[in-house]
């Protein structure tokens, strides 16, 4: 194996291009995981809360509607988390879902400017603001 001194500027680019790969490789699948432990606990918290959901379809009808008591603000979130709500522990998971490939955005801008790619850093800094932008607005 050669040392780090002996390699060529292609391989060294090589190896940094690899790097960063497995850095947002890694970023990915620990959002999906983070993401479904998060939704699964959120789920059994709910059911350990309120039994009746196993046994009554009315009740679980009531969970499932588009009027339940899901937390729909960032402080409602933490509100419920706090408190040990399933609910919140579900739509956290959810949030992070959504945050999961903005957060690869964001990395692959720290990527490119280690590889010292301007362009790239450019282009991907304008995709990460009009994601923003978009959840600004959505939010409005």
């Amino acid at each position: 194996m050669t040392s780090p001194e002996t390699r060529t500027a292609q391989e060294q680019a090589e190896l940094r291009l690899r790097r960063m790969e497995l850095a947002i490789s890694l970023l990915l699948r620990s959002g999906v995981i983070a993401c479904l432990a998060l939704v699964i606990f959120g789920t059994i918290l709910t059911f350990l809360h309120h039994p009746g959901y196993v046994h009554s379809a009315d009740a679980l009808q009531r969970l499932a509607s588009p009027h339940a008591a899901f937390p729909h603000t960032l402080s409602e979130v933490m509100a419920g988390l706090r408190a040990w709500k399933g609910q919140a522990f579900v739509t956290a998971g959810l949030m992070l879902l959504i945050a999961t490939p903005i957060m690869r955005v964001a990395v692959s801008i720290l990527a490119f400017l280690y590889q010292r790619d301007r362009t790239f850093v450019v282009v991907t800094t304008v995709v990460l603001a009009i994601l923003l932008l978009s959840f600004a607005i959505g939010s409005a």
